[in-house]
Formats: structure tokens, sequence, C-alpha cells
């Protein structure tokens, strides 16, 4: 649709935000808020979810609900927005009581547009109550696959949040996340909104992250080269255990890096101190197990490494989508070996949780590690997971690097008769068995020791068959039925396989040697040019720290890099100049262009 000026949305757009255009996705979330509707939206990390939301409550006015999980993550909307020149507010725990009264008085006086509020303190009886006789135009719930038994972070207290449609008849509700494949996503709609809503799926690739895996041999001594090639750069290292982190953190502090550790051990006060130095110290190395995680939004992240093997592929993703978030190249490394497999398997089988929901993580780690596994473009294998075809990205160690196959035709036939004959409704243990003819009373209640592929796999054993399972899998001839049993199934291409109409290649390091050369990191390129305008973006990006600093909030709140790129070459002398800047809204243009148009005149009368 091309922007009309007195369409209210493309106005709020611009005066608020300072952008002139939506990005690809974002418009068709918009005008179904806009008319109304329920709303899914799963966008990947960087492509503006927050402004779907946050466009339409300030074009409907009245009260707009937003429910975030974390305080950290409402704080940086909440600055962000009333930077802007938005009334937004936030009600949590981390601020005093008296705070939270006299922003209710201005909740309830109308002069707040987007109250954030956690889902506990939402779903409280008397909350409900006082929201029940005020204007409300729209509930949002952010991070929205918590509130799904098969989402990768379910949190019991998003539940409640089912009752909100029931509550609020006529209330359009959105929900917005990064991370949800397709069971999390018809179980959202299903809880959320009655099992009716419009859902967008924008597409899960980030093409600026660079994707590798290296099988482990001496991780200690791999993270640190790995660290060394990106010295000066801004990374984050997750680690499984809060003991690894001080470890690891420590190893890196000892190489000549800024590295702190982060995890739930740590007293608040202490993880927020760290967070502040992460978010506004360049270069800075944040060691940290997933407590480290929603609401860190930090555009110049260059890298994430995995020393660990997250626990789902939808964890894995959400982790390394961290990276890149301006856009730059940026890379995502994981180290992964046999150990990370068994105690995966291990955290499965202990877990409190019901069988049903232990086959869906046992389901999804077989994924991860098939990702892992892939013989083909590993992006390509990664995307497959969430529905989505891509061609080989180019951009990946696999395609850089293809590692060393071998003609796997013959076993993966093998594999594909056996799940063919069995009724393509078991995993992979059965198959195995079946493979190796092991006669277990499964396998004899369901006849399966009669059929002619019983035992036509003696000649390797169990693992074997088991990594060429996967690889079938990560290369898209098996798939997984992850919400149900995790019985494997042909695709069509399994089908053509089978048949001799194509062939398979398999790696023969499987969980084994490293799997080859990794191509020396990409560094990210400083988007200008000559040497006076990579001096003037120094120079306002110390302004800009200092102006984060004064306020309390981090240095994208004022500016995202983009911007002050654009002004470090286009250089303005003047505030309707500075307005024509990519990110410069009113609000931002009021408080913020006397201070940078300083920085710049002072930085051009130096060179003269």
């Amino acid at each position: 649709m091309t922007p009309t000026p007195d369409d209210p949305k493309y106005r709020v757009l611009d005066e608020t935000f300072g952008f002139t255009a939506f990005r690809p996705g974002q418009e068709a979330v918009v005008d179904d808020l806009l008319a109304g509707h329920h709303t899914l939206a799963v966008m990947p990390t960087g492509a503006g979810k927050s402004l779907c939301f946050q466009v339409p409550a300030l074009v409907r006015g009245g009260l707009t609900v937003v429910v975030s999980p974390l305080v950290a993550l409402m704080e940086n909307q909440v600055a962000a927005l009333q930077l802007a020149g938005a009334a937004a507010e936030a009600i949590n725990s981390g601020r005093p009581r008296e705070a939270n009264v006299a922003t209710w008085r201005r909740v309830k006086s109308g002069e707040v547009t987007l109250l954030y509020m956690s889902p506990e303190r939402l779903m409280t009886e008397p909350m409900l109550a006082a929201l029940s006789a005020l204007p409300l135009s729209m509930f949002v719930v952010d991070e929205a696959h918590c509130i799904s038994q098969w989402g990768h972070s379910f949190r019991p207290e998003y539940r409640d949040l089912q009752r909100l449609g029931e509550l609020f008849p006529g209330i359009p509700i959105g929900a917005f996340t990064a991370t949800a494949d397709a069971v999390t996503r018809d179980d959202i709609v299903a809880r959320l909104f009655g099992g009716r809503a419009q859902v967008h799926v924008a597409g899960f690739d980030r093409p600026n992250i660079r994707l590798m895996v290296a099988p482990k041999d001496n991780v200690r001594r791999q993270l640190l080269a790995y660290v060394a090639e990106h010295q000066g750069e801004c990374g984050i290292v997750y680690c499984l255990s809060r003991a690894k982190t001080e470890e690891v953190a420590a190893q890196l502090e000892q190489a000549g890096h800024k590295a702190l550790a982060y995890h739930a051990g740590m007293d608040a006060e202490a993880r927020s101190r760290r967070l502040d130095t992460f978010m506004t110290q360049p270069g800075t190395v944040m060691v940290a197990t997933i407590a480290f995680g929603m609401g860190i939004d930090k555009p110049d992240v260059r890298y994430v490494a995995h020393v660990d093997l997250p626990a789902t592929i939808e964890a894995y993703y959400q982790e390394l989508g961290r990276a890149g978030r301006d856009g730059a190249p940026a890379e995502a490394q994981l180290f992964f070996g046999l150990q990370d497999i068994r105690l995966r398997r291990v955290f499965i089988d202990q877990s409190e949780a019901d069988e049903a929901v232990k086959r869906v993580e046992s389901r999804r780690l077989d994924a991860l590690v098939a990702y892992c596994e892939a013989v083909e473009c590993r992006r390509a294998s990664l995307l497959a997971y969430f529905g989505e075809t891509v061609e080989p990205c180019g951009n990946c160690d696999v395609c850089l690097n293809p590692p060393t196959v071998v003609d796997g035709t013959e076993l993966g036939q093998k594999v594909l008769a056996t799940v063919a004959r069995t009724g393509e409704r078991f995993g992979t243990a059965h198959i195995v068995d079946s493979l190796l003819g092991h006669a277990t009373e499964k396998i004899e209640k369901f006849g399966h020791h009669t059929l002619s592929t019983f035992g036509a796999g003696r000649e390797h054993k169990g693992p074997v068959w088991r990594a060429v399972i996967r690889q079938l899998v990560s290369s898209g001839f098996l798939e997984i039925d992850v919400g149900g049993y995790g019985g494997l199934a042909m695709t069509p291409r399994g089908h053509r396989l089978l048949k001799g109409e194509e062939s398979v290649r398999l790696r023969t390091d499987s969980l084994g040697r490293a799997a080859g050369a990794r191509s020396k990191a990409t560094r990210a390129p400083e988007p200008v040019g000559d040497p006076v305008a990579l001096d003037l973006l120094q120079r306002l990006k110390e302004t800009r720290l200092a102006l984060a600093r004064e306020r309390g909030v981090p240095p994208y709140v004022i500016f995202h890099d983009a911007t002050l790129i654009e002004l470090a070459s286009r250089r303005p002398t003047s505030r309707d100049e500075f307005a024509e800047i990519h990110g410069v809204g009113a609000s931002k243009l009021r408080n913020f262009a006397d201070t940078f148009l300083a920085a710049i005149a002072g930085h051009t009368a130096g060179q003269g």
C-alpha cells in the first residue's frame, strides 16, 4: 500500500517513530489489529514486532494493555516509547509502590495509552475488575510462546491469560513471538483465541547471521580461539551451568577479553550492573546461562556462541537471534558433542513434565541434533523445521566448507523401507531395533519381526543407524511428528529416494572427528566509508552513550546504529535536515536534535 499523509497509521509511523514505510510483514498485522481482529504474529527477531502493536494502539486510542514477562523488557520498551513521545507506562514489582499507584491514577484519568504489566499482576481479580471499567482498546501478549505447553519456555503464569477472551468479549487480542513452530502456533490460537485468529508468519530467516557448528575437540581451546577472532566485538557465550559461566568468563578475562558471567544465582543488583555494562560498553562478552534471555535487545551483538547444546531447536533459534539485530553480518557458533546429547536426554527423562511433553521435547532435541549433522545447507535444515523452504544460503559452514560425504543411498533406502513397512508411525528407537533384528516386545506385538526389513541393517551398530536417520531428517527425506508420538514419515523426497529416483549423501564425521576447517569469521564491516565519517560516527556513539546514561536507558533507545550511521554520512546542519534522518520522530527531534547537531558541527569545525 502506498503511504498517504492523511492515513492515521502512516502519520503515527512517521511522527512518533520517524519511519516513512513499514517493513515487510508489518503492515498486514497492523491492519488486522486496527480492524479489531484477534491476531497472532510470528516474526523473526529484529523484524519490528513491537511496532506492529504500538502503531495500532496509538491510532485506536483508549487503553492498550501489554503483557510482558520481564521487568527489564517492559522498562526498555516504555523508555523507548516515552522518548518517542508516546504515553506509555508500566506497573511492575521493580518499581516502588508509590510509583505504581501514581501510574494507575494516570491510567484511570485517561493519560496512558500503553500500559505494560506482567501476567501475574494483570490476572488478579482486583486488576481485572478495575480494567473492566476503563475504555479498553486492545490486549497484547508479548512472548506469546510462553502460553503454550509445547513452547520452548512455557510459563505457568501465562496459562491464565486464556481467560481474557471470555472476560473481555469484543476486545481484540494481539499475540507476538519470534519463536513458534506449527505445533506451538496451533496451541496459542486454541488457548488464547478459542481457535479463531488471523495468523501471520513473516518468516524465520536471518540471512545476515552465519550459521556454524563444530564438533567438540577441547572446547575451551576452541572457544578462546573463536573469541580471539572477534577481539573487541560484542558477543554472547551460552553455557549450560552457572559454574561454567563463571569458569568460562574467567578464562576469557585471562586471555585479555572484557568478559562477564551472568546467571540466575546472582542477586538482582549484580545482574543489573552486568547487564548495564553489556548494554553500554563496547566489546563486552557476556557468558551466560539461559537466564540471560528475553528482553536482550542490543543491536550490535556480533556473535552468539554455544559451548553446550541448547534444549531444543526453538530455544537455539531464539538464542542465536540475539546476534546481528542491526542487520550487519553476525555469527552463530555451536560447539557440539556426544556428551551434550546424553545430558539433554537425561534432563528430559528426569523432568517432572508429563509424558506427552517429554515426547515433544525429545523430538525437538532430535531436530536440533539433525541440524548439527546437516550435510546440505545448514540454514535450509534449520528453516525446514519451521516449515520454510530455502535455496542453499552460501552463508553457513556447510555451504562454505562442505563436509566429507559418501554415497548413503543404500543405507537411506534401508531406513526408508523399514519406515514404510512399519506404517510410518514409529520413532527412531523402533526403526533401529527393526534394522538390527532386535525382537523386542513391541516389535513382536506389531508383527514387525516377520517383515522383510527385519534385521536388514545388522552390518552396522545402532549409533550408525541413528546418525543415518538424523541426517535423513535434516536433509528432508524423513519428517518427525513433533506434536504426536515422534513417528517418522517419508516426505515426497523420501519416496523418490526409496524408488531410486534420488540419491543421498551422508557425512562421514557424524558426531565424531572434526567437521573440517571453518572459514574465518566475517567481520561486520563499518557501514561508513571514509575515515572522517568513521571518526564522526564514534563521536556520535559517545554522545548517544552520554544521553543514555543520563536517562538510565540502553543506548539503542536513544537511536539505533543505523540512525547514527546515516547521521555520520549525511551530516545534517539544521533541524529540518535532521528530521529527514531514518528513525527520527517528532519527540526525538525535539529532545535530541540540538545535541547531535552540535556534535556534528563541532566535529566538522575540528576537521576544518
